[in-house]
């Protein structure tokens, strides 16, 4: 590091430009201060599309802008967000487009328990991915517990308030204490110990059960073995791991989470006293409930005894009964008798006018009148025809052309058998055929003047 380094600008002498002065402020910050560490919290964070991450460091008394590339940025595990307290490395610079002063990162990093808080974050995630924080997992508390098993420090004030909890409310209740530590790294195995050896032993519910500290005096129980040790109880298990404000993996993998030991106690050890009124009310309910049955069983066969009538009188009824159904089915019999017998009339009356004498007759009636009829209507259809050929024939013969021709009329048809209808269409000494209404004629043109005559309808 350089003893004096505003000794080697000459500022006594050289005027600067403004480009100049950042740009030796920025030399000279970068050669006092490289790779050198910075604790604070971060803020305005800023991920742009080049890649490279912005954001302020700050503390309760100052701010310092800084700036990671996308190089590092890449080689940072965690997730930056705002309010993260980190510890970063890298070099003092200036930013010399706008004299702004700040810090070129290549390593961030958590400081204090922000490490502890994004390891417990991400375990907390994996595991709510497994389903271990599912409610079809959990475990219903046993309503009347004889044997609890307490998983905790024998010593302490957490098993003390625990045992007094219990010999206030649920004396009756044993417990087993199964002892481990609570905290450091040797407290990791022996927990999975401890509730392996307790889930074997037949408890109705276990406690596991720790004092308050910080988030690093309780982390045993955010370890991923001891919350997956806790999963595969079948015991259920009641967590009660701190203070109210604390809370750990354990207590989201647990059946149930108690806010403190005491109150763990508390859930599985019911109030005595509670225990006596809720009999005592038992007791006034079944009292009443059987009251009530006998009144009720009483009315009812008293009203059995009302119904019940004498043996004779029940004969008495059945043959009045039966009288009356014997008389409704000879009505019934006769009605259905006499229907029956009308419907073989009207079959009989419908045969006899489907009988085959009676439809041949009426066949060979129609046949001779349709025989009278024939001849008539051919005579008829003949006459009707020949009037209407003739009607016919007569017009033929008012359009035809051969009557034309039998008035004087003649048609001229060239070697094609065409009609002559214009003299253009002819030749001096090309032959032609003249059609006359009796025979035709060979006639040859001799000239064809195409100077129009005119012919006198009077001639």
């Amino acid at each position: 590091m350089i003893k004096d380094p505003f000794a080697r600008l000459g500022l006594d002498r050289e005027v600067l430009t403004v480009s100049q002065l950042n740009g030796r402020a920025r030399v000279l910050l970068e050669d006092v201060f490289t790779n050198i560490w910075v604790e604070g919290e971060i803020s305005n964070l800023a991920r742009p599309a080049s890649g490279h991450v912005y954001f302020t460091l700050k503390d309760s008394g100052a701010q310092v802008r800084c700036a990671l590339f996308r190089n590092n940025a890449a080689r940072v595990r965690q997730a930056l967000k705002d309010g993260l307290a980190v510890k970063v490395r890298g070099k003092v610079s200036l930013f010399e487009g706008r004299g702004d002063y700040q810090l070129i990162l290549d390593t961030v990093e958590p400081a204090g328990d922000g490490a502890l808080r994004l390891a417990f974050d991400a375990l907390k995630e994996k595991l709510s991915a497994e389903g271990l924080f599912s409610a079809e997992r959990k475990v219903s508390l046993p309503a009347h517990p004889q044997k609890i098993g307490i998983i905790s420090s024998p010593t302490g004030a957490v098993i003390r308030d625990i045992i007094s909890v219990f010999r206030r409310r649920a004396p009756n209740i044993e417990l087993t204490l199964i002892p481990t530590a609570v905290q450091g790294r040797e407290a990791i195995a022996q927990i999975v110990r401890a509730l392996k050896l307790a889930d074997a032993r037949g408890f109705d519910a276990l406690i596991l059960a720790r004092g308050g500290g910080s988030l690093e005096d309780l982390w045993c129980f955010n370890e991923e073995a001891v919350a997956r040790a806790v999963d595969a109880c079948v015991t259920p298990i009641v967590s009660a791991v701190g203070h109210e404000t604390d809370v750990s993996i354990c207590d989201f993998v647990a059946d149930v989470r108690a806010p403190t030991p005491s109150a763990a106690a508390e859930l599985l050890a019911p109030d005595a006293s509670h225990l006596v009124r809720q009999v005592d009310n038992l007791h006034r309910r079944l009292v009443m409930l059987m009251r009530n049955r006998l009144t009720h069983d009483r009315l009812r066969l008293e009203g059995m005894a009302r119904r019940l009538r004498h043996p004779g009188e029940r004969l008495r009824q059945q043959a009045q009964r039966l009288d009356d159904l014997d008389m409704r089915l000879r009505r019934a019999f006769e009605r259905s008798l006499n229907t029956r017998r009308e419907r073989l009339i009207r079959l009989e009356t419908r045969l006899a006018g489907q009988h085959p004498g009676r439809q041949l007759a009426l066949l060979r009636q129609r046949l001779d009148s349709l025989a009278e009829r024939l001849p008539r209507a051919m005579r008829e259809g003949l006459k009707a025809r020949r009037l209407q050929l003739q009607s016919q024939v007569q017009t033929l013969q008012v359009v035809s052309p051969l009557a034309t021709l039998g008035r004087g009329y003649s048609i001229l048809l060239d070697e094609r058998g065409q009609a002559i209808r214009n003299a253009a269409q002819t030749h001096t000494g090309q032959r032609l055929t003249a059609r006359l209404g009796e025979g035709q004629l060979q006639v040859r043109v001799e000239d064809n003047h195409l100077t129009p005559v005119t012919l006198s309808l009077l001639d």
